[in-house]
């Protein structure tokens, strides 16, 4: 369904590419955003954008692999948002540790990505279900490389695994939040130009944004605990 105006959002990893897109995005719609990351004294663009949407952008921290962060970013944000409702959940923090090779795969990389990609954003949702608004939407940033359906060789394996893992978490979090009206969904945003998609990617953080807004506007219930592509489309599991 179409999103009201002062719509309140959570955008993770919303120092750098995709996410400071959106954070971008989202505030020239009006919209009230908390736009979480590691090291907010960094995130410089986002401290700038702060001064440019006085009480309409906050920046707290967030480490998504950690569930102390989880509970603490809970406990901050009712005091930077009415009520502390979430109308919009965007968990696009992520992870891709590329150059990896069979037989040496490391497993602390594994592991590490695991906790980034997919425990980490599974777990993030179900700190802050309460704070969701009933009604709301949550968006996982996916990737067609966790698609096992697509699968045809074997690279950045920690990465696929973790999103393979991140697009079951987004189908069994879609059944707990059903009743509540809440839609989950899985998108690939395909190849963007960012320091992950890197500079041979043919498409511009600011187009793969609008295109997943635009399909989280017009999202509903048949939506809900699906993989697809930024403009809604069906992507195979």
């Amino acid at each position: 369904m179409p999103f009201d105006t002062d719509r309140h959002c959570l955008v993770t990893g919303a120092n750098r590419g995709l996410g400071l897109e959106f954070t971008r995005q989202l505030l020239a719609r009006g919209d009230r955003v908390v736009a979480a990351c590691r090291q907010p004294g960094r995130a410089h663009a986002l401290n700038q954008l702060v001064g440019e949407h006085p009480g309409r952008l906050h920046v707290l921290p967030l480490d998504v692999a950690e569930p102390k962060s989880h509970a603490e970013l809970a406990r901050e944000l009712p005091l930077v948002l009415d009520g502390g409702r979430i109308d919009l959940l965007l968990n696009n923090a992520g992870v891709l540790h590329s150059g990896e090779r069979f037989g040496k795969v490391d497993p602390a990389i594994l592991d590490h990505s695991l906790h980034v990609n997919a425990t980490g954003p599974f777990l993030l949702t179900q700190a802050l279900a309460p704070l969701l608004a009933d009604g709301g939407t949550v968006a996982n940033l996916s990737s067609e490389l966790g698609s096992i359906a697509g699968k045809d060789a074997f690279r950045t394996p920690s990465y696929a695994i973790s999103k393979a893992a991140q697009n079951m978490a987004t189908a069994l979090l879609a059944r707990a939040l059903a009743e509540r009206g809440i839609t989950v969904l899985a998108f690939h945003p395909g190849w963007v130009r960012t320091g992950m998609g890197g500079g041979k990617a043919p498409v511009e953080p600011a187009e793969a944004a609008a295109d997943m807004l635009a399909t989280l506007d017009r999202a509903d219930a048949s939506l809900s605990g699906r993989f697809v592509d930024r403009k809604g489309e069906p992507m195979a599991w």
